[in-house]
Order: structure tokens, then C-alpha cells, then sequence
């Protein structure tokens, strides 16, 4: 059992240092620095998780971790037993580990009086010293059912339930419209925050694992649905929430206005050595990010890598409490300020900010954004104040607003599914459509989301195709379609 006094012994949540920012803003490489896994540092922080009656921290994950037993095996040094535990709720906790908002630190009990148990760093120090040691290897089925399965879209949640139904035995193909396998993880998502390695290296593992991979092909237009669906037995459709939200206010048209993920795609794209022939490069220019979400943040810190002039970052919302407030009690989720890496790095933000126009030269292109104050109606409604308006310089403008639901364009005349209120696709608990044999996981389900969602999604996808092909399954399934998230 853990350490019953750590909590006591160990009041400071401590994590491991990020290098320094006017070292790491010269590169695309990890923000943190990495530390010595003989530290007592990490035993002493393993202690502070109180073992408790009741884990509210397995709740507060979609995957139901089973984190008491793997901060004790890593208070231990057990290594190879605290990566066991951990894969048995989690595909890939390298990458939750790095870029998941963490709702089970907010679940942490010791949260009531103290912060929380640093989960979400012992998650990425399990796996990385897994990998160091050599723990991690490939689970190659013992026998094969013969049933073939096609997953569309390799983000987290199709390459979840990919590794999953391999592992039972099914012949798994993976199609991916990109040229590298990883969906939003390989070009959404800086280096800075998800190294791609660590995508690499999981990738041999699954491949490995008989998982077959299939890049450079749109289904859709590449190969028809209806062909996908007589080739396979079961087709699991994971292709992601990407359409994002529009911001369509006069001036729209003017060039140097972009969806913040047309500029990450093309930055990630130029950091991994590849061409790109249109590329969108913040050097020396005033960017303007709308949105104050994960994705703003990582434009935030793209831009001050590319050497921009000035960044500014806006939200139409109030600025929010830095500390807990007493109307969001434990074990809610608190909505707080939150500071990223990249806000650490520079920039300015600016709250009840209400963006009203795009203002251009004589040359068509972006040159102010034109805000005024937000107000609050009683409806709850946020519009301008009218009076207010200001131009703030703009050579670049990000719209990073967040995504409105998956991409159905491809599907028209050949599967048309239908979709929710939500704009997403429509399926049951079993995460089954109405066209039998397909499956639905993921954001393209249940909308724009967490990856621990994305994840347990595919775990549970997997489990469900798995009964449809053999008529019952021993994957585990640790969430239904119609769980609610605890944070959007």
C-alpha cells in the first residue's frame, strides 16, 4: 500500500523542469527537461497519492486508470509491474501523458486541501522509462479469427481500437488520407509538446502486432465506401471532429486570415523535413490568435519560434479565477486560468475581447483586427460594446475557435449517415451506426473532445466490433457512447 503518511511528509506538488525559454524558443524539441529516474524527486512526489477508500481519480479518467497502484509501483521503483498497470486501461500513455488536460489530477482527493497528485508526469515517466528498459513489445495474437477490419482515420481513437482488435486476433488495415500515420497527433500538434518519435515508435510496435497501415488514401475518393465495406467485415470510423469553427465577420476574405490548424498542419509539416509549398511563416509579423483554447496556445507558441513580431491572443470571456472559487467545490472540475507553456514564453492576452471586423489594405491583405469590449447580456449572450471598437495591428490572424464535427463530404451518395445536433455522426451505445457492420469512435461521434476520451472511445469501439464479428469479446469497455465527458 502507499506511503500512509506522504501526503504529510511531501505537501509540494513538484514537476520536472521545463528548459529554459530563450533556449527552447530556438527549437521545436520537448519544452522539459528530462530527469534522472533515480531521483528521489520521483519517489517523493509517488508519495503524496494517498491510496484512497475511494479513488475519485479513477472516475475522474475515461479510462479508468488504475492510478493508486501504479504511483505506488513507481514510489517502488517497480518498473516493469507500474507499466503493466497502466497498459491495462492505456494504449498510449506517452501521449496522454504529454497532451491530455489531465481531469484525473482534478478528481485527485488530496485536491480538497492541497494540490493534486502530479498523475498526468508519472503517466509519461512510466512509459519513457518502459521504453528505456525495454518493457514495451509487441503482443502478437496467439491465434487469428479470420475477420478483417477497417479503421478510417489514425488518431488516437483508430489507433486504439486498431491495437485492440489486433491483439484479439482480427486482420486490422488502418487507412489514413495523410502521408504519416498519427492524425491531429502528427501534424496538429507541435513537436514541442508531442515529440513525433514517440509516434514512431509506437507505430513499429503495431505494426509489429500485424496491424497493417495505409497512407496517402482519402476513403471516400481514394477507394469508394461501398468497395471498404464489401472488402471488410466491420468498418470502424474514427476520422476526428475537423471541421473548424468559422469566424465570419467583414473582411474574412483577406489573405493572411487562416484556421489556426492551416497554419499548424503547414508548421508541423515544414518541422518534419517535409515540403510544403505554401507555407504560412509568422516571421516578423504582428499574429493575432482568436481563441483561447489548447490549439490557440499552441499557435502562441509556434509563432514566437518562427521569430513573429508581436503575438496577441484573445478570448471573448472573462479572465478566470487563478485559484479554485468556492462555487466549483472538489471533486467538480474547476474552470481556471490556465498558463501553457507557450503563454510562459510571451505574448500578450487580452480578455472581453470581441472581435468585430478584419480590416485590410489597398492590396487585399490583413493588416488590423478591429475588437471592442465584450458585454454580457441576461441571457448569457457575449456581443460587442458598441463605442469600444480598436484596431490592433494584424499581419496574421489564427482563428482557433475549435471544430464543429467530422467531415461528411466524402460519405455523400455512397453512406450517408446521419448526424446529430451536434453535427456529428449518429450511432448507439455500441458505438454501432444504422449500416451494419460500421462502427463510429472517437470525436466523429461524440464531437470535439479530450484524447483520454478519443482513446477509451476506440478501447470501447473495439469491444463492441469484437461481439459484432464473434459474438462476444473479452476486450474491456470502459465507456459507452452516451458517456457524458467532464470537460469539453
Amino acid at each position: 500500500m502507499a506511503d500512509p503518511r506522504g501526503f504529510l511528509k511531501y505537501r509540494e506538488r513538484e514537476l520536472p523542469a521545463n528548459r529554459p525559454v530563450a533556449v527552447r524558443l530556438r527549437d521545436f524539441r520537448d519544452v522539459h527537461e528530462h530527469r534522472d529516474q533515480a531521483s528521489p524527486f520521483l519517489k517523493e512526489q509517488a508519495s503524496r497519492c494517498m491510496d484512497c477508500g475511494i479513488p475519485f481519480c479513477h472516475q475522474g479518467c475515461p479510462l479508468g486508470n488504475i492510478i493508486p497502484e501504479w504511483n505506488d509501483l513507481v514510489r517502488e521503483g517497480q518498473w516493469a509491474d507500474a507499466i503493466d498497470r497502466l497498459h491495462a486501461t492505456n494504449n498510449f500513455p506517452e501521449f496522454t501523458g504529454r497532451v491530455c488536460p489531465a481531469p484525473c489530477e482534478d478528481a485527485c482527493v488530496l485536491g480538497i486541501n492541497q494540490p493534486p497528485v502530479t498523475i498526468k508526469n508519472f503517466e509519461a515517466e512510466i512509459i519513457d522509462e518502459a521504453y528505456r528498459r525495454g518493457l514495451v513489445t509487441p503482443q502478437v495474437p496467439q491465434r487469428f479469427t479470420g475477420k478483417t477490419v477497417a479503421i478510417i482515420g489514425s488518431g488516437p481513437a483508430g489507433l486504439a481500437a486498431a491495437q485492440q482488435l489486433s491483439r484479439i486476433g482480427h486482420t486490422v488495415a488502418v487507412y489514413e488520407r495523410d502521408d504519416a500515420i498519427g492524425g491531429l497527433l502528427r501534424y496538429g500538434i507541435p513537436d514541442f509538446k508531442l515529440e513525433k518519435e514517440l509516434i514512431d515508435r509506437r507505430i513499429e510496435q503495431m505494426r509489429a502486432e500485424g496491424t497493417v497501415f495505409r497512407t496517402g488514401v482519402e476513403v471516400g475518393r481514394d477507394i469508394s465506401w461501398n468497395d471498404l465495406r464489401d472488402r471488410y467485415d466491420a468498418v470502424v470510423i474514427a476520422t476526428g471532429a475537423t471541421v473548424p469553427r468559422e469566424l465570419a465577420l467583414p473582411g474574412r476574405e483577406l489573405a493572411g486570415v487562416h484556421y489556426a490548424m492551416e497554419y499548424l498542419v503547414r508548421s508541423n509539416r515544414e518541422t518534419s523535413g517535409r515540403v510544403v509549398t505554401d507555407p504560412i511563416n509568422a516571421a516578423g509579423k504582428h499574429v493575432i490568435v482568436i481563441g483561447g483554447g489548447d490549439t490557440g496556445s499552441d499557435c502562441i507558441g509556434t509563432a514566437l519560434r518562427q521569430g513573429a513580431a508581436s503575438v496577441t491572443n484573445l478570448a471573448i470571456g472573462r479572465e478566470l479565477p487563478h485559484v479554485r472559487p468556492d462555487s466549483e467545490p472538489w471533486p467538480t472540475t474547476p474552470r481556471l486560468y490556465e498558463v501553457s507553456t507557450s503563454h510562459e514564453e510571451g505574448g500578450e492576452r487580452k480578455f472581453l475581447a470581441s472581435t468585430v471586423a478584419y480590416v485590410g489594405d489597398e492590396n487585399g491583405h490583413v493588416r488590423h483586427l478591429r475588437v471592442s469590449k465584450t458585454q454580457y447580456l441576461d441571457d448569457g449572450r457575449r456581443v460587442p460594446t458598441p463605442g469600444t471598437e480598436e484596431d490592433l495591428p494584424a499581419d496574421l490572424v489564427l482563428i482557433a475557435m475549435g471544430f464543429t464535427g467530422p467531415e461528411t463530404s466524402t460519405m455523400e451518395g455512397s453512406l450517408d449517415l446521419p448526424v446529430t445536433t451536434r453535427k456529428s455522426f449518429a450511432r448507439n451505445d455500441g458505438f454501432a451506426t444504422q449500416v451494419p457492420g460500421v462502427f463510429v469512435a472517437g470525436d466523429a461521434g461524440r464531437g470535439q473532445s479530450l484524447i483520454v476520451w478519443a482513446i477509451a472511445e476506440g478501447r470501447a469501439a473495439a469491444a463492441s466490433v469484437d461481439v459484432y464479428l464473434r459474438g462476444r469479446t473479452e476486450l474491456p469497455a470502459p465507456v459507452s457512447a452516451s458517456s457524458v465527458a467532464l470537460r469539453a
